[in-house]
């Protein structure tokens, strides 16, 4: 047999290899003292080859070595180690850790995702083997321990070192793995319990008495050594730390291992009626105890036996000693009840089921303790849920308010059961350390390591302590958490893994009761494919910029999942090669835009309208939801719908639409009813007439008081969690730095630029052209107003929530908002500004006690007309509803769940975040009318105003809208026009900002940019005219055309001559970009303005150059940023207006600009 060599080159390796992990440079400055570590180990290693040429074998092993070192051609000087940074938040204290670089595998960290909070993370288990370590692979973790241990006793590179290095590679070679001598194993044991990053209590690691087991042979004799380790450990009381080794792993299928979790645990037991007596966490090892022969006694505290499992043969069962099993009975310094509870618990933790690995060998049994740390037996063991559960108790015995939560009675009763357990343990003078002296202990031991080793591995997950939290110095601390070895594994549970000699003795499963469970579930399962397999299939597409699509058309899927199986898809989502493969195609979605697909429909928008004909006839119907305030209401839903009747589907029903002014979710709820039914009729769907609709759909939504209820709490409102929660977005509080009227002083209009500012710590990115969603408050007179008519409105000051009585009777939380004071939820999360919709006011009349007003209310709530005459001409508030109804007598839940939500409002952002950094612009156009013909009370913008009258350095929620799709093209040589008036002008603003600074800072030359400008007199309302005219000069903006439509002399469509040849010119043939910015009917003029032109130009047809302006679309070039009406009293002249012209003559009190 071929001798094996020994890899000395390990030790003898050039710096060169170990540079591949210090690339990077040093942080720390510390290159002197990098070199001096670089050649204090090339001496190191250069005595050692001497010392090995010495010897007769060792020349040919040097040899080897050699020639190693030649293949890396030349030996260079390796850079130090690059140290990690921790720091205390406490003190402010920073410590360098170099340790890592000795850490041995990946913890817990991958690319993506960090797995630091998971409780047994796959770097920390070790599974069994079925076959022995390579001989190569143990010698190089041999060779690296050995190493260690000599340096650690300033041996290194002596006589000693090297013949034993020698030792271990011949016996490796001869045996297939080599044994530790007695010192290399106590140094390993304690090494190990020095590296372990989740043990509090490391600071006593050079105190471990180590017991020697390795010699052996079965479990009697297992069970022996481990009656005198807990003999020994226990000490009468005065606990000593502990280890005993048992054989280590050879070839995998002669394990000794201990099946108990910890060599003194306490039995659970399932009774028959499901309840649970004893440690709920030790049911499953119980029963398999069990089944092994052991016989339960059903206490509370029952110790279970040892299951030891001796050279990979079945294990066997033993009984401890009781005098070997020292217990803490529990009572309370103040609460004489607390002996009643009548718990107990064990003096020593001996951890059992872990594996320690040294030099490639791994002890897969080798039991050791410490001592408790108070919290582990007074928190986890008797308070966790799935332990002995006692807190409830205890809170009720203490008087405190269990049925409250901000009582804190969780907290109160947790303090007072650690203190019972501290008292406990201390009174019989047993060993037990409190949470914070194991805290300042550990920070101790730590700081020690980080001088001495220059690191320490430790988790905080598991270190800081499960109360108390930051008032313990380690809830400051930064650690760093890597594996280096020594180091003790957890293992998998060896009843799992293990294979049974005798197949007699293996415990059998609970075989009746699984039998019967898995025939229940077959049977179950079989039954539902069957039903389902002969249902018809029916997709539910959904598309949305803001959620409520989705919404409802997962109200749809569980309709149709009463009769049909049912999917729900985002239209993003969508598999198009699926299309033809339907039998049922339900739409749900909205419109954005000038009448374009929401974000994540345009794919399926694209391909809708570039496809023929269908091969498959599919049925399907299609709801849309919208804003009638803008012309395009519903535009995209109308073109899925028209278009999939030009492909050849069949529609269920006529499509839908829902007006997010009048009555949305119930034409939502008419629609979803007749299209349920019409597909049942359609596709004769088996008992469809006994069909048991979801209760929202089958009875008329009125206002049950009975179902809602005031309960106090004493919870502060967060704002910005709140907002975020509710509206599903990241907020973030942006301070009011700076506002300016950018109208002239003659102007009767306001129109504002404002500067937000954010802290340098606040993540808030944004690109030229997104838009700022901004959480607004009402008025405070409106609040206080709707308040004072509140019959039963609780104190001004008083934080409550609403719950609602669920169908099993019992209360849950309303969850559309959190806990507040009355005024607080009107002020932040209510909408009593906009007029109420027909549902709200069926509900008001419900509270309507004159009969002519309940009259009233009923003919607004059922005749659209009228509801649409009064609400135009007066646009009233919540608060001037109840003016015109004072006998309505409302209450606090019903403004609180029948109100809307008060919505963002969004605000094109008016600078480039590379130009003023921590700031964000805006501008604003103040809103301010009359009612009723102009003879009726002043009605603000929520927002505006709100922003108008705020106090500099007040917080303002908001967040971050993406506009994606209106920003500036990649490629700065490609010609924009911008087409922006009044407001309009706000994202082009931050469009020239942006294109400033990569001239000034960058030094990029893009091209200039064309502006088209309209506002109603150059002298009043010419918004940034300095600003233009500086860009102007700069070659920022290339042109700047105005339009001045409320001056003499100056017709509206002055630049239409002027311009068409060259808008032509840049789009058609240099493929410019568009950006059109402002009211709907300003941007559909223009699109009008725009098919013309190309029809004209390009000698095409009014539908080719519709199609033409799509493609534009399409590919990016023509982007618009529109919004709906500026005030309500225009509204009702559209609706007018628009019935007689149609929506392209309507034309806004504010400058209209043509081509």
């Amino acid at each position: 047999m071929q001798r094996m060599k020994y890899p000395w080159a390990l030790l003898c390796v050039p710096p060169s290899n170990h540079s591949e992990l210090w690339e990077e440079m040093d942080l720390n400055n510390n290159t002197e003292k990098a070199n001096e570590n670089v050649h204090s180990v090339a001496k190191q290693e250069g005595a050692l080859v001497k010392s090995l040429s010495r010897k007769p074998n060792g020349i040919t092993l040097l040899e080897k070595a050699k020639e190693k070192l030649l293949q890396n051609n030349t030996i260079q000087t390796s850079r130090c180690p690059r140290h990690l940074k921790i720091k205390n938040w406490e003190t402010g204290t920073i410590l360098q850790d170099a340790l890592h670089h000795e850490a041995k595998e990946v913890l817990n960290c991958q690319n993506k995702v960090c797995q630091g909070s998971l409780m047994n993370p796959k770097g920390l288990i070790r599974g069994p083997r079925e076959e022995p370590i390579p001989r190569d692979k143990l010698l190089l973790q041999a060779t690296e321990f050995i190493h260690l241990f000599y340096n650690t006793l300033q041996k290194a590179e002596t006589e000693e070192h090297t013949t034993r290095l020698e030792a271990v590679a011949q016996e490796i070679e001869r045996t297939g793995t080599y044994q530790l001598t007695n010192e290399e194993l106590i140094f390993a044991t304690k090494q190990a319990w020095r590296n372990a990053p989740r043990c509090i209590g490391r600071i006593q690691w050079s105190n471990l008495q180590v017991f020697d087991a390795r010699s052996c042979t079965n479990a009697k004799e297992m069970f022996e050594h481990l009656c005198r380790h807990l003999e020994y450990a226990t000490n009468g009381g005065n606990i000593r730390s502990t280890i005993t080794v048992f054989p280590h792993r050879t070839d995998g299928k002669h394990d000794f291992r201990i099946w108990n979790n910890q060599l003194i645990q306490y039995a659970g037991y399932q009774m028959p009626d499901g309840s649970i007596v004893g440690d709920p966490a030790k049911v499953e090892f119980t029963q398999l105890c069990i089944q092994l022969g052991w016989r339960a006694k059903y206490g509370c505290f029952d110790v279970l036996p040892l299951v030891l499992q001796a050279n990979g043969q079945d294990p066997e069962l033993f009984e401890l000693p009781p005098e070997l099993i020292l217990e803490v009975s529990m009572e309370h310094p103040t609460y004489e009840w607390f002996k009643d509870l009548d718990l107990k618990w064990y003096a020593v933790p001996a951890v059992s089921n872990m594996l320690l690995e040294v030099g490639g060998l791994e002890f897969t049994a080798c039991p050791f303790n410490g001592w408790y740390m108070g919290t582990e037996i007074g928190v986890r063991d008797f308070c966790d849920v799935r332990r002995y559960n006692i807190l409830q108790e205890v809170g009720r015995r203490m008087g405190l308010e269990t049925n409250k939560l901000s009582s804190l009675w969780k907290d109160k009763a947790v303090i007072e059961v650690n203190i019972a357990v501290l008292h406990s343990f201390q009174k019989q003078s047993i060993t037990i350390m409190d949470h914070h002296s194991a805290a300042e202990s550990f920070m101790k031991y730590m700081q020690n390591e980080y001088r001495i080793r220059g690191g320490c591995p430790a988790d905080w997950v598991w270190l800081v302590p499960p109360i108390s939290g930051s008032i313990t110095p380690l809830f400051h601390q930064e650690m760093l958490n890597y594996i280096i070895s020594p180091f003790y594994y957890y293992q998998v549970e060896a009843w799992k893994t293990h294979i049974w000699k005798d197949e007699k003795h293996k415990p059998k499963k609970r075989e009746i009761r699984f039998c019967i469970w898995a025939k229940a579930v077959f049977f179950a399962s079989s039954l539902m494919r069957r039903a389902m397999a002969v249902r018809v299939k029916a997709t539910v597409l959904y598309a949305t910029e803001t959620g409520k699509s989705e919404t409802l058309a997962r109200k749809l899927g569980d309709m149709f999942n009463c009769a049909f199986s049912t999917k729900v898809t985002c239209m993003g989502d969508y598999n198009l090669k699926d299309l033809e493969k339907e039998s049922l195609l339900l739409v749900v979605t909205s419109t954005f835009g000038n009448g374009d697909a929401p974000s994540n429909g345009k794919t399926l928008q694209n391909a809708l309208l570039s496809m023929k004909q269908l091969s498959n006839k599919f049925r399907y119907a299609v709801f849309g939801l919208g804003s009638s305030m803008y012309p395009e209401f519903c535009a995209f839903a109308r073109l899925v719908h028209q278009k999939l009747a030009q492909l050849g589907a069949f529609p269920v029903s006529p499509m839908g639409e829902g007006d997010e002014l009048n009555g949305q979710e119930e034409a939502f709820r008419n629609w979803a009813v007749l299209t349920f039914q019409t597909a049942c009729e359609i596709f004769d769907i088996r008992g469809k007439h006994k069909i048991l609709l979801p209760k929202e759909y089958t009875c008329k939504e009125t206002w049950n008081p009975k179902d809602f209820r005031i309960v106090y709490d004493s919870r502060p409102l967060d704002l910005e969690k709140a907002l975020g929660d509710i509206h599903g977005k990241n907020v973030v509080p942006l301070t009011l730095k700076f506002r300016q009227n950018l109208q002239s002083s003659q102007s009767s209009r306001v129109t504002m630029l404002i500067k937000l500012s954010c802290e340098a710590s606040q993540e808030i990115n944004y690109l030229p052209g997104d838009h700022l969603g901004i959480f607004p408050e009402n008025r405070e007179a409106s609040v206080d107003g709707i308040i004072s008519r509140v019959a039963d409105a609780p104190p001004f000051n008083e934080i409550f929530r609403l719950e609602t009585c669920c169908d099993r009777g019992y209360w849950t939380p309303y969850k559309k908002f959190p806990a507040c004071t009355l005024s607080q939820a009107l002020m932040h999360f209510l909408d009593v500004t906009s007029p109420p919709s027909q549902q709200l006011l069926r509900s008001f009349s419900q509270l309507a006690e004159d009969k002519s007003e309940k009259e009233r209310l009923n003919l607004l709530c059922h005749n659209l007309e009228e509801y649409n005459k009064w609400k135009f001409y007066n646009s009233p508030t919540i608060l001037e509803v109840l003016e015109e109804f004072p006998s309505i007598r409302l209450s606090t839940s019903f403004l609180l769940t029948q109100l809307p939500l008060l919505k963002p409002r969004y605000y094109s952002i008016s600078s480039s975040q590379d130009w003023v950094p921590q700031e964000l612009h805006l501008t604003v156009a103040v809103v301010s009318y009359r009612s009723r013909n102009g003879k009726g009370p002043v009605h603000h913008g929520v927002c505006s105003a709100w922003l108008n009258a705020m106090a500099p350095k007040k917080t303002i929620p908001c967040f971050i809208r993406s506009a994606a799709g209106f920003q500036l093209p990649k490629d700065p040589r490609k010609p924009c026009i911008l087409i922006g008036p009044g407001t309009g002008i706000a994202p082009f603003r931050s469009f020239w900002q942006q294109r400033h600074f990569d001239l000034e800072k960058k030094g990029i030359q893009g091209r200039g940019l064309i502006l088209l400008f309209g506002c109603r007199h150059s002298s009043l309302d010419h918004l940034y005219r300095e600003e233009m005219e500086e860009m102007h000069r700069k070659g920022i903006l290339q042109e700047v055309y105005t339009a001045y439509s409320r001056e003499p002399g100056n017709p509206k469509d002055l630049l239409r001559k002027e311009l068409e040849a060259e808008v032509y010119k840049l789009l058609h043939e240099e493929e410019g970009h568009l950006y059109v910015c402002g009211d709907i009917r300003m941007a559909s003029e223009v699109a009008k303005t725009l098919k013309e032109m190309f029809a004209k130009k390009l000698s095409l047809t009014e539908e080719e150059a519709e199609d033409y302006c799509f493609q534009l679309k399409r590919q990016k070039r023509y982007k618009e940023d529109i919004f709906g009406a500026t005030f309500p009293k225009e509204n009702q002249r559209t609706m007018e207006e628009i019935k007689t012209e149609g929506p392209i003559k309507v034309l806004q009190t504010q400058a209209q600009l043509k081509l």
